[in-house]
């Protein structure tokens, strides 16, 4: 099988200029925001399907290298690549971690130009999604759907304007002292609207 661009539009940031701009303030002037990345063992509204063992290894994988040596970078927009262009850096990935079948992650907004567009549209009260960007392969599996093959690998999640997944919130997120987070009030309830969607 050939190994193509795959993309996935999974969430979208949705909250106030008000719970911006405090959690900001907690975060010497930083914009960090947390929520749902993308879902193993479901059908998403591109159709695909992510195994388990797959999203799990890559999310680890991830993790151990981008993350860890701090260069986890996305873009704003899906460029038709699969190298993450520096000039059009938006953010940088802190964490990633699972809930459930749920991959999560905490991202920081970054004062580059792209970064600036991003906070800006924000600010302005504009939705933006986080979408998915890897290579591999699919197997069709009739009726439409797809299951990603085992050759998939993540490249980096963007910044989008087209969020497909709905009920997947991304929040703003205060940092306290002793590096331990406080969630925006909403995010767990905007979870548990995501869960209950997922399992319609």
């Amino acid at each position: 099988m050939n190994k193509n661009l795959i993309i996935d539009y999974v969430g979208s940031f949705h909250y106030t200029p008000q719970q911006l701009n405090e959690a900001m303030t907690s975060n010497n002037g930083k914009l960090i925001l947390s929520g749902p990345l993308q879902r193993y063992g479901s059908t998403n509204q591109n159709q695909r399907i992510y195994p388990e063992d797959v999203l799990k290894r890559e999310a680890t994988k991830y993790k151990n290298t981008f993350i860890s040596e701090n260069r986890a970078l996305g873009e704003l927009d899906h460029p038709e690549t699969s190298v993450v262009n520096l000039s059009n850096v938006s953010h940088n990935m802190l964490d990633l971690w699972w809930d459930g079948n749920t991959l999560m992650g905490k991202l920081e907004v970054l004062p580059t130009p792209s970064g600036n567009i991003a906070k800006s549209l924000l600010m302005a009260g504009i939705k933006l999604g986080i979408s998915s960007r890897g290579m591999g392969s699919v197997r069709d599996l009739g009726e439409g759907k797809v299951e990603v093959q085992d050759d998939f690998e993540i490249i980096c999640w963007d910044l989008v304007s087209n969020p497909s997944t709905h009920g997947a919130f991304m929040n703003p997120i205060k940092e306290s002292v002793g590096g331990v987070s406080k969630v925006n009030k909403y995010a767990n309830i905007n979870s548990l609207v995501t869960d209950i969607i997922s399992l319609l």
